[in-house]
Order: structure tokens, then C-alpha cells, then sequence
């Protein structure tokens, strides 16, 4: 292994933000949230974790996950909470080695690029094409991830010496991955060599036009291949760079230790092993693993945009590539981070997932994706300034459109009645939805009526869809099985995208139900809220925030901690607070320690917490600072009243 990987300063502890919700547990114990039935009884309005139980009219389940057996010598070994402890636990890290990673994760540790099935090959046909001065162009996916990946690979050719050119495939245009009248246009424009970057891996029909071209092709990829009708794998004709690869075929070497390695992730290996041949030996030179360090920035954008587990090498990836942005050398770097108001503090998953990625990907959705990498190939600081202004005006523009399409989806699904209790799945369909924001709708309605959800946007007798899904449910699966409906499919288990000819939808729609009626059960769709731990108040000091703030950073895998109290009094008159008077700011005491609570957009709960005056708390630990003192909030994800 080479010597790119150099630890800096490990990242600070950071307060816990709300973050992507994906928990998992083993223990766990189900307490009915009994305030929930009540309310909705007599309200319309969100409640709890906000509109997803609006549309669902259910109550929500606390599961709390149960004390793991070593969590305590754990807590004495690394001498942490007990509380963070249990949450290390939750996320399937109970030894003290594997925690110790966790919570100081070293670049040492990155796997050597080497391990990843097709890496060396592709980066040896890569330097040969380079050193034989051929054109090579690098053809991204539209997404964070993609457009991220593909300003790796560009900087990497140029910097071993060679002048690469990128393609970006036009969402609404042409759609996701390799497509076979890109090949042609890129084959006619004399491309020599092609190397995709998060997309590829079902794109069999294009491989084989290319080949049939005289154009060579790289696919890195990292998403699910095409599976025919028997479940035989169809891969492409080309040189595959994938994590998955050894579980693909025959010959694909020894099974690699991350499988969910981003697209990125898969772009940052390439890159890397790119400066090793260049170098004829495992160490790169100076000048790329400067370059890689910047790289790993990137990569950190792309892993937790694209919502990949952040455990192991992701969680490794995330972690120092945050620290890398701040000094990222990259002008669109520096640029997007200004745009996007961050200022001067540390940047967390948090700012990736709600900040950053959403403005790359607006311009994809809105307008061309090439404009994104542009910021991180050409641009230099006066474009860049520019480009990030224009990706601000895109992600209004963006915002603006997508609430208009969830109302009106919202609206379709009561109107149809597929929020029925026997409808495990939501299909919709409608002319004048704009493509590029439907993948975005599909999560919110998936989320609203807790059942996946296709949304297909209709034009000139074709849809284009994008689907979301809930735990238990393959998207990928549920495609393929429904295929016969489809003009194409491709995704993952949670996310998919399809095309579809509009006389079908309807079958499409009765399939795709049916397929969900006879996988998911009505426990399947039940809303529950998953809670690492249970909590005395006198458990919440500063020292567990700062300790909590350890497992930064957080998204998919890894979400942020949210605790549960036992019962408490509530103390004096809760306060309606904010814009419109929609939050409300609350005391409560177990009878020896106090604790306030801020409850945003839950104002609807007052009337509750005064009639009872006793309440259990379901909530995230913050750091409160005012007027130069510091104290620990409960940010209240959820209320329960005595029954």
C-alpha cells in the first residue's frame, strides 16, 4: 500500500445535528405512542417528526433499543459514556478495536486501491491511453456523486500528464447512465477511450456499441447490473470497476471489504491507482497525493450526498474528506461553501446532505449537471464565484418547484384513495411534473404515507420515473418483476429510476401493487421511531454532547442519537415561540434535575402537555449557547402522555 493516506488532526467533536434517519439495532423494545392517537383524533395538522404522519393517520412506535450486554466495559475501556457506548453498540461496533476506528478512524486504514476488483487493470489501460495521447473522455452521472467522481478521474488524467474531457448526460434529455447516442456522438468526435463514473454497470446495449466503435470502455460503477429474465447477470462488455465485483462473475478476485463504496469512492481508487502506475511503484509522487487529498474532499461530497452507509471505509472517506474541504485548494470548492453560507465553522454531514449536495444537484435537475463539474475542473475563482451563485439561483428555483409537485401529489394520492390501508404502494402519474425533481418528491411522499412511492412525470407519451422506497422493500426487485411494463429500470433497493411508455402505467401501477400488497405487511408500514437509549436528565451534561459529537459524522448507517426519557413533570407554562408562533419551548423535571426543550413546528402539542402536565420526551442533545452561557437542550423529536 502506498503512502497517500497521512492522518492529520482527527475531526473535533461537533454538537449532534438532525441528520438522514436510518437506525438499526438488535435488542429493541416497542412502547405505543399513545399521545399520537389522541392528538390526531382531533387535529389534522403534523405533529411528532413532522407531515409524514399528517397523511398516515398512525400512531408512531418508540423503539427503544435494549441495553446492549457490553456496553458498560466498553465505556470503562474507552473511557466514554455509558450512553455512547449503547449508540456505538446500536450501530454493530461492540468490540473495543472496531469502536476505537470508529471514533478516531485513521487514513492508515484506507484499503489499498489494489483490493478493489478492477482497479489496477482500468488504471493501467487509463496511463497507456495517456501516454499513447489519446483522447479520453470521462462520462459522469448527473447526481453528486457522479459529478463529483467524474472531477476526480479529470484531475487525475490531467495531472499524470494527459488532457481528458467529460461528458454529463442531460437528465431530462437523455436520462441516467450511458446511452448509446452519446457513444456515437462521443465516438464521432473522436474519443478513444471512455471511463464512466457512477453509471455503466447496466449498460450492456451501449458497451457493445462502443466496442463495435473502436471506442474502448472503463466502467466504474458501484449500482446493481441488469438481471435477465432467469436472474442470470448481464454485465457489459468492458473493463468493470466495482466493489460488487467478485459476487458478479466468476473471476472477479476476492470480495471487497466495502460493497457500498460510492460512486466517488469507486473514482477516488481509480485515481489513486492511476498515481501508482504513473510512478511505477505503490508510492505516488508529491504532487499527487497533494492532489489526493483534495480528492478525498470531493469524495466526502459524494459519499454522503449519494446516502451510502457511513460505516467502515465510508465512514473513513466522510470523516477525512470534511476536514479536507476547509482547505480544499480547489476554487469551486472554496466557492460552494461561501455560496452556501457555512462561514467559518467545521462542516458536518449534516451541511453535506442539506447545504451543499442540494445545491450541485439543483443545477442537474433544473438545467445541465456539467455546469457542477465545471466548478471543480475549470473554474477558476471569479468563475467560480459565478457558478455557485448561478447553482443558489437553480436551488430556489428548485425548492419552489418541488413544493408545488408534493401538493399536488399529496393531493392525488387521498384523491385516488392510495393511502387505503390495503394499498402497500403509491404509483402517480401526471403530465407537466418536471423530471428532475420527482426523485425528490417520491422521498417525500414514501415518507408522508410510509409505502415506497413512484412518481412519473409524463411527456409526449413516455414517463420518466423515479422511486423510493421503505425497509423490506426492494425497488430493484419489485422493477424486475415489473418489467414487462418497462422501457428500462435501473437503482438500488431504496432508490430506483424507470421509463415507461404511458399506455402502461396503469399496468404498471396494478403490478407494482400487487408486488408490494404480497412483500410488505401492515407492521412494514407502521411508522416507528427508533431511540438508542433511555436517559435520566442528570445523564445530559456537556461532556455527553461533546462525546455524542464524536460520532460525526452522521448520516445513512449512522444517524444522529436520539434518546428517550422516562416520565416527567412539566414545569410551568409551555411557550409558543418563532414565526407564526409554530415552535414551542418547554420545561420539564424528574423531581431533581430540570431540563429545557424545544419542540420545532410542534406547537400543536401545548394543549396536551397542559392537560397533562406529564410527559416522556423523545428527543436529539444539543448545545444551547446565549448570552455567553452554555446549556443542554433537548431538541424534541416526539411527545408520549400518560394514557
Amino acid at each position: 500500500m502506498g503512502d497517500f493516506p497521512r492522518d492529520s488532526a482527527f475531526f473535533a467533536p461537533r454538537p449532534i445535528q438532525n441528520q438522514i434517519e436510518l437506525v438499526t439495532g438488535a435488542g429493541e423494545r416497542t412502547i405505543c405512542g399513545v399521545a399520537r392517537k389522541a392528538l390526531l383524533a382531533c387535529s389534522p395538522v403534523a405533529i411528532g417528526l413532522g407531515a409524514e404522519n399528517r397523511e398516515r393517520n398512525m400512531p408512531m412506535d418508540w423503539v427503544i433499543a435494549a441495553p446492549a450486554p457490553g456496553r458498560d466495559a466498553l465505556a470503562a475501556a474507552l473511557r466514554i459514556s455509558p450512553v455512547v457506548a449503547q449508540v456505538l453498540c446500536n450501530r454493530g461496533v461492540s468490540d473495543e478495536a472496531g469502536a476505537r476506528k470508529f471514533l478516531k478512524p485513521a487514513a492508515s486504514d484506507l484499503l489499498a486501491p489494489e483490493l478493489l476488483p478492477g482497479t489496477m487493470p482500468a488504471a493501467e489501460r487509463i496511463v497507456r491511453a495517456i501516454r499513447e495521447k489519446k483522447k479520453i473522455v470521462i462520462y459522469g452521472d448527473y447526481d453528486v456523486d457522479g459529478v463529483t467522481g467524474t472531477a476526480i478521474l479529470w484531475h487525475a488524467v490531467r495531472l499524470a500528464g494527459g488532457a481528458a474531457e467529460f461528458y454529463i448526460p442531460h437528465r431530462l434529455e437523455e436520462g441516467y447512465g450511458l446511452n448509446v447516442a452519446a457513444i456515437e456522438t462521443l465516438a464521432a468526435e473522436g474519443a478513444e477511450l471512455i471511463v464512466s463514473v457512477d453509471c455503466g454497470v447496466t449498460a450492456v446495449e451501449a458497451a457493445a456499441r462502443a466496442r463495435a466503435l473502436g471506442v474502448e470502455l472503463i466502467i466504474t460503477d458501484h449500482h446493481q447490473p441488469q438481471v435477465d429474465e432467469t436472474g442470470a447477470v448481464r454485465l457489459p462488455d468492458a473493463q468493470i470497476v466495482h466493489p460488487g465485483l467478485a459476487s458478479l462473475v466468476a473471476d472477479g478476485g476476492a470480495a471487497y471489504e466495502n460493497p457500498n463504496l460510492s460512486g466517488a469512492g469507486v473514482a477516488l481508487k481509480v485515481a489513486w491507482a492511476v498515481g501508482q502506475v504513473c510512478g511505477g511503484q505503490a508510492k505516488v509522487s508529491q504532487a499527487f497525493r497533494e492532489f489526493l487529498v483534495d480528492a478525498m474532499a470531493l469524495a466526502a461530497l459524494g459519499t454522503v450526498a449519494d446516502v451510502v452507509p457511513l460505516l467502515g471505509e465510508n465512514r473513513l472517506i466522510a470523516a477525512k474528506g470534511l476536514l479536507g474541504l476547509r482547505a480544499c485548494k480547489l476554487p469551486g470548492v472554496r466557492a460552494l461553501i461561501a455560496s452556501s453560507g457555512l462561514g467559518g465553522q467545521a462542516i458536518s454531514g449534516y451541511d453535506i446532505g442539506f447545504k451543499l449536495g442540494p445545491r450541485l444537484n439543483a443545477i442537474g435537475r433544473m438545467g445541465h449537471a456539467r455546469l457542477a463539474v465545471d466548478l471543480f475542473t475549470r473554474a477558476d475563482d471569479a468563475l467560480a464565484a459565478e457558478i455557485a451563485a448561478n447553482l443558489e439561483q437553480q436551488n430556489r428555483a428548485r425548492q419552489s418547484l418541488e413544493r408545488k409537485i408534493a401538493a399536488q401529489a399529496k393531493e392525488m394520492v387521498i384523491a385516488q384513495k392510495q393511502d387505503a390501508d390495503h394499498v402497500r404502494a403509491v404509483v402517480l402519474a401526471s403530465e407537466g411534473w418536471h423530471a428532475g425533481v420527482i426523485g425528490i418528491v417520491a422521498s417525500r411522499i414514501a415518507d408522508a404515507f410510509g409505502r415506497p412511492a413512484v412518481m412519473i412525470a409524463v411527456d409526449n407519451g413516455t414517463g420518466q420515473g423515479s422511486a423510493r422506497s421503505v425497509r423490506n422493500f426492494s425497488l430493484v426487485e419489485a422493477l424486475a418483476d415489473c418489467r414487462g411494463h418497462l422501457l428500462s429500470f435501473g437503482g438500488h433497493a431504496m432508490a430506483a429510476g424507470l421509463k415507461i411508455a404511458t399506455e402502461k402505467i396503469d399496468a404498471f401501477r396494478e403490478a407494482f401493487q400487487a408486488r408490494a400488497a404480497q412483500v410488505l405487511t401492515h407492521s412494514d408500514l407502521a411508522p416507528r421511531l427508533h431511540l438508542d437509549d433511555e436517559v435520566r436528565l442528570d445523564q445530559l451534561d456537556e461532556s455527553l454532547v461533546a462525546d455524542l459529537g464524536r460520532l460525526e459524522p452522521i448520516g445513512a448507517g449512522n444517524p444522529a442519537p436520539k434518546l428517550a426519557t422516562g416520565w416527567l413533570d412539566v414545569v410551568g407554562e409551555p411557550r409558543l415561540v418563532g414565526n407564526g408562533e409554530r415552535h414551542m419551548q418547554v420545561t420539564v423535571s424528574d423531581g431533581r434535575c430540570t431540563c429545557k426543550a424545544i419542540a420545532f413546528g410542534m406547537a400543536e402539542f401545548r394543549p396536551m402537555l397542559l392537560d397533562h402536565r406529564r410527559c416522556r420526551i423523545a428527543f436529539k442533545p444539543t448545545l444551547n449557547e446565549w448570552n455567553g452561557r452554555r446549556s443542554v437542550e433537548m431538541q424534541v423529536v416526539d411527545f408520549q402522555f400518560p394514557a
